[in-house]
């Protein structure tokens, strides 16, 4: 999978199960209470554990944190939509990216 870079101002996530690694731009990611969702070009099965860094200009350094996919909806035309549930993140990750989050922020 490629990598690509994120313009000025945009929080990404890159997400590593197994062998393979995944960019998402900010664009694509949902934060939930207790998880996130974002699309992906490609389906990953459920219960693959993923581990995922956040990356975001205006805090320095990266966010770590594990996960596990309840969830991938969709198609190879359209895409896939991936739920994953957080399994292991801290709680100064979790506050920086519901902050990062908050105007889309759901249940």
């Amino acid at each position: 999978m490629s990598v690509r870079r994120m313009g000025k101002g945009e929080a990404a996530i890159t997400a590593q199960a197994s062998t393979d690694n995944l960019a998402v731009p900010a664009t694509s990611i949902r934060v939930r209470k207790n998880g996130i969702e974002f699309r992906s070009d490609n389906p990953i099965e459920t219960w693959t554990e993923m581990t995922l860094d956040f990356f975001s200009p205006f805090h320095k350094g990266r966010l770590h944190c594990n996960g596990v996919v309840v969830a991938c909806l969709g198609n190879r035309h359209e895409g896939f939509i991936v739920a994953m549930l957080f399994t292991n993140i801290s709680e100064t990750a979790l506050h920086i990216l519901t902050e990062l989050h908050r105007p889309q922020l759901e249940n």
